[in-house]
């Protein structure tokens, strides 16, 4: 773990989260500033730096993908969304952001394009994708 790593603390249970699955090596959590109704991020535990450097790739993608079919299930969105681009912390993370119609992204996502949702909100939709996921 990497001491000032925010994804890392979020692992450590430091800094709170919506957690909308988790296993013995992946953690998946509502982004904090999401980008629209249920972006969720995808880290491994242990800290990387890039998602191509998680020495279990593959195993790594199954976890997206268990991901990216919880929020289908639950948000029935238009399609979703797989983005590597990794910039913002310095953790593998993989966002899963769901695109609905008239989201106000058109057909790429803005990453500095935010939506506000209470804390309310946040947890339902997480418990809404948790709940997919664990059935």
């Amino acid at each position: 773990m990497a001491e000032s790593c925010v994804f890392c603390k979020i692992v450590e249970g430091k800094l709170p989260s919506y957690k909308v699955y988790e296993d013995g090596n992946y953690l998946a959590f509502l982004d904090r500033f999401p980008r629209t109704l249920g972006h969720v991020q995808v880290i491994p535990k242990k800290h990387y730096r890039w998602v191509y450097d998680v020495p279990e790739f593959g195993e790594y993608f199954n976890a997206v993908k268990k991901i990216v079919d919880g929020v289908k299930m639950a948000l029935n969105p238009r399609l979703v969304h797989i983005i590597t681009i990794g910039d913002e912390v310095p953790h593998a993370h993989v966002w899963v952001v769901p695109r609905y119609d008239n989201d106000g992204h058109g057909s790429l996502i803005d990453s500095h394009k935010t939506i506000e949702m209470s804390d309310e909100e946040m947890a339902d939709i997480a418990g809404r994708i948790a709940n997919e996921i664990s059935s």
